[in-house]
């Protein structure tokens, strides 16, 4: 574990798998009729919860200072509450695949947010990674959903929401990084603030009656949870390790997963300009590890 732990490399891999593995969960739970928001509200309270018994385990507790407060309310907004409930809500019309290749356009929104205001300066080769990946993700953008049952535009346009709140979400997190915290103390406090949020939002538009329908699918309840608590856990950990550039690469790892389990497993079907983009992302993430080692 304490060499994954020191590898950006092998961090950015575990993260981007576990995060693959949210949007066909998060497309099972939609076939059940579970609301987005509610959903959101799994993934936000399930991981704070669970992060929170393992900060207790070793002994530690939140800070609840202003400045952690601060940090916690505006990364759950813009790295959870907010893109969570967005791709739940366009996965129905674009597919649990689809929705996953938008990940893979949150590293060059970060690229350029870095350079904007100079977090961070990759060198030429890890800029080119990036942009391969960003041609690729452009041509999937491009066949708006499922070969055969293309969505409106205005999902497409909320699935591209996403990135942008993710790329935020990655600069935010580097630059107001409270001095000394850990990065287990700062995902929970996070997701507990998510939490908070979602509670709220789920009272006000579905009811407490809502919750009733999570009685019927434990055990994806379950599997998301352990699935969003380890991948957070590790999430944390890779932002202080790799940098924000480096972080936002799991788009790529994640994207791959959620394609080939929205299509192994959930009937998915995506046209070849779909797999073409993907393989075309494959390539730029390779460019952009092979310039993290140059760098």
């Amino acid at each position: 574990m304490g060499g994954v732990r020191n590898s950006a490399l092998a961090l950015l891999v575990v993260t981007g798998i576990l995060l693959g593995l949210i949007p066909p969960f998060g497309k099972l739970a939609s076939t059940h009729g579970v609301p987005p928001l509610l959903w959101a509200l799994v993934i936000s309270f399930g991981a704070g919860a669970v992060l929170l018994a393992g900060l207790a385990w070793r002994g530690n507790r939140l800070a609840l200072d202003r400045r952690h407060i601060r940090y916690y309310v505006i990364v759950a907004i813009v790295s959870y509450a907010l893109p969570n409930f967005l791709m739940f809500a366009a996965i129905p019309h674009l597919g649990a695949g689809y929705a996953s290749i938008m990940f893979t356009l949150s590293p060059v929104i970060t690229l350029l947010l870095s350079f904007l205001l100079r977090v961070s300066r990759p060198n030429p080769l890890g800029v080119l990674g990036v942009m391969i990946g960003f041609i690729g993700a452009l041509m999937v953008a491009t066949t708006r959903g499922q070969a055969g049952h293309p969505a409106d535009v205005i999902w497409v346009v909320v699935g591209l929401t996403i990135p942008l709140s993710l790329a935020v979400g990655n600069i935010y997190r580097t630059i107001d990084w409270p001095d000394g915290s850990k990065p287990l103390a700062l995902a929970a406090g996070s997701h507990l603030a998510s939490a908070v949020m979602l509670i709220g939002l789920v009272l006000a538009y579905e009811g407490a009656s809502s919750v009733r329908v999570l009685w019927d699918v434990p055990l994806l309840v379950a599997a998301q949870i352990a699935t969003s608590s380890a991948m957070f856990a590790f999430f944390f950990r890779l932002q202080l390790v790799g940098g924000p550039v480096y972080l936002s690469q799991i788009g790529y790892v994640a994207a791959a997963v959620g394609l080939v389990i929205g299509v192994v497993f959930l009937d998915e079907s995506y046209a070849l300009l779909t797999w073409l983009g993907a393989a075309i992302i494959a390539l730029g993430v390779s460019i952009t590890t092979k310039a993290r080692g140059t760098s």
